[in-house]
């Protein structure tokens, strides 16, 4: 079965939505640990090929809530632009390589073990300077110091999932935080100044703010970030560029209203060639709690596997197409309301015949979506968000939630059946009250 992609000219995206930044799901691993008795000694045997140990930094864009609330979408996805690709610039500097897609308004960077502390914490303030002085978007940035697995180009583990928490839950536009275990590498007598993040402690430990310190001289780091050279392997000073989710078409765009701020003329046009209104379905599947974390990962990804299954069994062959199955997340895009709503009931029941509980939203309106360089699929956009809030945020486990827009489509159509034993629920988010559909 051909599984096509809705009609128009889609390019991919996304912001201001908790996701991983991994590539999508290690299937031959999944098999290989289905396969297995299932015991914790199998789940070591077969991570321990993938184990790395290094520095993990995360960063999160600060304030897009406030943004997306006066500006549009591709506008938001510029001022997320700019950030990264310093962050990126400076990062390899100090010997970093990208990790997964950076399709969100978040990045991930590893750096060895073997890399010397001080010099990436004066490469990140050095980002931080420059962030400050040539963007409206503030980032805070999290490095941590540990053990994790790297599948399909994504981090995975205990270790990482609780770096990729305390970065988007415990730091602040502007602010670098760094776990115990990277002050303990730090030599004695460094020349930085530290500050312990009250409540902040969890499964990395203790975390500390880099107040202030010596900052990286990173040669003609403006050109390096500056984005020229697009499309290509390089920039215009050789720095490679980001994991950069768009098409070559797109991002020239992209970088065209980078360049031109305020352009609400073009901002406007680019908007009307790239934006259309689809429906998004948003999964949130049940956690995988076992004795120990190896267990747990590989049960999770086992998970995430059978997800995909019934949702591709599931999907319409015309006017729909899977965007992306990632950690406990499915996603899925529709040209229309109706057979998203159908789908989500189909799917609740298909994933709860195999003892998996999920909370699911649905949602529409104007959306970017499209192919990665990868092969894979992303989209971004209000409805994306709205679908992640009700599901992740608001949702009741085992349920189907549907926005208003989409309750009114579907009450207008044909076939109202899908709409059956839908409740409204009402709720106050950050003192915006939103009225939602429960069933």
């Amino acid at each position: 079965m051909a599984y096509e992609p809705p009609a128009g000219p889609l390019t991919p995206g996304g912001f201001d939505t908790s996701r991983d930044v991994a590539a999508g799901l290690p299937l031959s691993l999944v098999e290989r640990w289905r396969a297995s008795a299932g015991t914790a000694d199998d789940a070591r045997r077969l991570l321990s090929p993938h184990e790395i140990r290094g520095y993990s930094v995360v960063s999160d864009s600060a304030g897009l809530t406030r943004l997306s609330q006066r500006l549009g979408l591709l506008e938001v996805l510029a001022l997320i632009d700019r950030p990264k690709r310093i962050l990126h610039a400076c990062a390899r500097s100090a010997g970093g390589r990208a990790v997964g897609v950076w399709a969100a308004d978040n990045a991930q960077l590893f750096h060895p073990e073997a890399a010397d502390p001080s010099t990436l914490l004066s490469a990140l303030l050095t980002a931080q300077d420059e962030i400050r002085r040539h963007c409206v978007v503030r980032i805070g940035i999290g490095v941590h110091l540990g053990s994790f697995y790297e599948l399909s180009g994504g981090l995975y583990g205990a270790e990482a999932d609780a770096a990729e928490e305390f970065a988007e839950n415990d730091t602040e536009g502007g602010e670098i935080a760094v776990t115990q275990a990277v002050v303990d590498r730090l030599p004695d007598g460094h020349p930085f100044v530290l500050r312990r993040k009250d409540g902040a402690d969890g499964l990395v430990g203790p975390v500390h703010q880099v107040v202030d310190g010596p900052r990286l001289d990173v040669p003609r780091l403006g050109e390096a970030w500056s984005g020229e050279g697009w499309p290509g392997a390089s920039g215009s000073a050789g720095q490679e560029h980001y994991p950069i989710p768009y098409s070559a078409a797109f991002y020239a765009d992209l970088l065209l209203l980078d360049a031109r701020p305020g352009d609400a003329e073009l901002a406007e046009r680019l908007a009307a060639g790239h934006l259309r209104d689809r429906t998004v379905v948003l999964v949130e599947r049940s956690a995988a709690p076992a004795d120990t974390p190896e267990v747990e990962l590989l049960r999770g990804l086992s998970l995430s596997a059978a997800m995909r299954e019934a949702g591709l069994r599931l999907l319409p062959s015309e006017g729909a197409v899977e965007i992306k199955v990632a950690g406990p997340l499915g996603i899925y895009l529709f040209e229309e309301p109706a057979p998203a709503v159908r789908f989500a009931l189909r799917l609740r029941t298909g994933l709860a015949e195999r003892e998996i509980v999920a909370r699911i939203g649905v949602a529409a309106g104007p959306v970017l979506a499209g192919r990665t360089p990868g092969g894979g699929w992303d989209v971004a956009g209000a409805p994306v968000n709205l679908a992640s809030k009700m599901a992740q945020d608001l949702g009741s486990p085992g349920r189907v939630h549907l926005s208003e827009a989409v309750r009114d489509a579907v009450a207008g159509h044909a076939d109202r059946a899908d709409l059956a034993g839908f409740e409204p629920v009402r709720r106050t988010v950050s003192g915006v009250e939103m009225t939602y559909y429960e069933g």
